[in-house]
């Protein structure tokens, strides 16, 4: 029988079997043993974080490899980041995206510098695990994307799993690397149940995968899109029309083969991208076709982002500014005419 779990427990799932096969893995970050410090056990396994993925590890991993913060990102991402270079695994949780700007310098000239400026003497596996996007009603501080501006930064992996398979992989490897890594977890499929292996796997850093096979026209899509992606290229095949549908899963480092060879074989291009329009992965990906797929391209590259504005917290507001099925479907329409 075919095992299934949601996106959040596959998180859990990667992180436990991370830590019980190296103790050098532990985790640190707010909330994660509800902020009491007290031994006993019903307050210790009251929270796991501010979405409980991390519920019940204070039990089996100890305060030693569980650590609670106080509400300081720049202090325990400056602390993780220390203890990646003195030979520990650290997975901190930034809870949500937004909150980088507290602890920017650190991801800018620290993380993300490190093994360079050292000749690579010094190792930096350091995972830092964050929230993004829109649709639960909670502000423009708290609904952001924002993964555009960390692929800005050399020396940084970035992964968006869109499923749970692909979540735990994705961890695992990232966890296992030995360089900085951000994961971003999209909160709108926390709940979104898929096929996941018991076993111990890691996906390639790096590899996109094409998600659906097609011919007519290309579909890029990152992380909640992609299920969003599939459902319109199913409608579309009831009437003949071949719709590809491409899942990067690492925008840091980027597979470019993938979406190039996509493009030669179908020769249009909608890409997909939850970020704000300017600076974003959607505009990288249009500018490689323009710089290395021009020949294979048939029509202009349309790009589906967020609107160049702060997420509006007035629900009506908020449902205008998420990509929707009826957006992706009208706009593959105005390709395909």
């Amino acid at each position: 029988m075919e095992r299934l779990l949601t996106y959040k427990d596959a998180i859990s799932e990667a992180l436990r079997t991370a830590m019980r096969q190296d103790e050098n893995v532990i985790i640190l970050g707010e909330d994660l043993v509800g902020g009491t410090g007290k031994e006993d056990k019903n307050l210790l396994d009251a929270w796991g974080g501010a979405f409980t993925v991390t519920k019940g590890f204070i039990n089996e991993f100890g305060p030693n490899r569980i650590l609670d913060t106080p509400i300081t990102e720049n202090a325990f991402i400056g602390a993780a980041i220390g203890a990646s270079m003195v030979g520990l695994r650290p997975v901190a949780e930034l809870m949500y995206i937004d909150f980088i700007g507290v602890c920017f310098d650190l991801f800018l000239n620290q993380a993300g510098k490190q093994r360079y400026m050292f000749g690579g003497q010094s190792k930096n596996p350091i995972t830092i695990r964050a929230t993004y996007g829109c649709g639960w009603r909670e502000g423009a501080q708290h609904s952001h994307t924002n993964y555009s501006i960390i692929c800005h930064l050399p020396g940084w992996y970035v992964v968006a799993p869109s499923n749970p398979y692909d979540m735990k992989g994705a961890l695992l490897a990232s966890i296992r690397s030995d360089n900085p890594v951000l994961v971003m977890e999209h909160r709108v499929i926390y709940d979104k149940k898929g096929h996941v292996p018991e076993n111990d796997y890691e996906l390639p850093i790096g590899k996109g995968e094409v998600k659906k096979e097609g011919s007519d026209l290309t579909i890029f899509a990152i992380g909640a899109l992609v299920g969003k992606a599939l459902k319109i290229a199913e409608k579309f095949n009831e009437n003949g029309i071949s719709i590809e549908v491409i899942d990067p899963i690492w925008l840091a480092p980027l597979d470019k083969d993938i979406i190039i060879d996509s493009v030669k074989k179908t020769g249009k291009l909608l890409i997909l991208d939850e970020d704000n329009p300017r600076c974003s992965v959607a505009s990288d990906v249009a500018a490689l076709i323009a710089c290395e797929g021009i020949d294979y391209i048939e029509k202009p590259v349309k790009m589906l982002t967020s609107p160049n504005t702060p997420v509006p917290f007035s629900p009506v507001l908020e449902d205008e500014y998420i990509i929707s099925e009826e957006d992706i479907e009208k706009t593959v329409n105005e390709l395909l005419s």
